[in-house]
């Protein structure tokens, strides 16, 4: 209606999602990524978590941490659970989802690839290593969440640049899978995983500054 208005220089945008109870992460899950590392296509979503105090707005900056010198991008497509669920049918799996947003699933690939016992949680959850946002996109809104272009550009040099038609498991998929160990509650953030274009596989690596 034009009333209310703030001048976006005056306003600071969160999150959409602020605090979740979980962060849902999916590895190797667009062919062009596994590819690009020349690694084997998963039989079953390999999933991991961060921790929601990673979470930033879409604008903030991301830290670089002194612990690590291979900070890393993912462009990330994530669903956002609006209907809790446990053991939920892939049929009805999109009746839990309010909508979509976008994610950069940041990682510091040392610790994820050979510190911490090559677990990699630590070398994805630090602060600031999930920027969320701007805005949830309602599922109703989005006539084929299989078919949007995913994009990113790290200081104006398109990196990359992909369309979530080459996802390995869809978004129905991903929330029946998740649900068959843990209860899916409103606000739970699913990020899907990220295309090709990563830097610690290009040649040579390269890393965020």
């Amino acid at each position: 209606a034009g009333r209310h208005r703030v001048p976006r220089g005056a306003a600071r945008l969160l999150a959409p999602v602020g605090e979740p109870q979980k962060v849902i992460c999916v590895g190797l899950n667009y062919h062009d990524h596994c590819r690009e590392q020349a690694a084997k296509v998963p039989r079953e979503p390999l999933i991991f978590s961060k921790f929601p105090s990673a979470i930033s707005g879409p604008f903030d900056d991301i830290v670089h941490p002194q612990d690590t010198s291979e900070l890393d991008w993912e462009v990330e497509l994530a669903a956002v659970i609006g209907k809790s669920g446990r053991h939920i049918e892939e049929a009805a799996a999109l009746e839990h989802v309010l909508g979509y947003t976008v994610a950069n699933d940041v990682s510091a690939r040392d610790w994820q690839m050979r510190r911490n016992g090559r677990q990699w949680l630590l070398g994805k959850t630090f602060d600031t290593f999930c920027p969320l946002g701007p805005a949830i996109v309602t599922r109703e809104a989005v006539p084929d969440v299989h078919n949007l272009w995913i994009r990113c550009s790290v200081n104006g040099q398109r990196m990359q640049d992909s369309n979530t038609q080459h996802l390995i498991f869809g978004v129905p998929a991903l929330v029946a899978w998740v649900s068959r160990f843990v209860t899916l509650v409103p606000g739970d953030v699913l990020l899907t995983g990220t295309p090709a274009g990563v830097g610690v596989f290009r040649k040579p690596p390269v890393f965020l500054k």
